[in-house]
């Protein structure tokens, strides 16, 4: 069993047990779960598309802990003008397992 859910204007195909890292969202204190619940395709003995979404349906996850992805530079030139400069940025996601996908 396995579903296409939409986070952050990206898509994902889940399925329970796999973990995946979404954009950083504000999390209230002590919050163990988040719900996906724009669900696109579900697919465990026959497919079930949705148009654009499954109404009802949902992914629950569980939140693993807030990763940084790998380091990436920007490098900013100017030829002849002696203007040089480089930058670093570190995109900041949210670990999370996924549990069950509810139909």
């Amino acid at each position: 069993m396995y579903a296409i859910i939409e986070d952050g204007s990206r898509q994902y195909k889940v399925s329970p047990g796999d973990i995946i890292d979404v954009d950083l969202r504000e999390l209230a204190e002590g919050q163990q779960q988040v719900e996906f619940d724009k669900v696109l395709m579900i697919s465990d003995q026959d497919v079930t598309v949705g148009t654009p979404t499954i109404d009802g349906a949902k992914v629950v996850a569980s939140i693993g802990g807030k990763v940084k992805d790998k380091k990436i530079y920007v490098h900013k030139l100017r030829r002849r003008k002696g203007y040089k400069r480089k930058t670093g940025h570190r995109q900041k996601h949210l670990r999370v397992t996924i549990d069950q996908v509810v139909t």
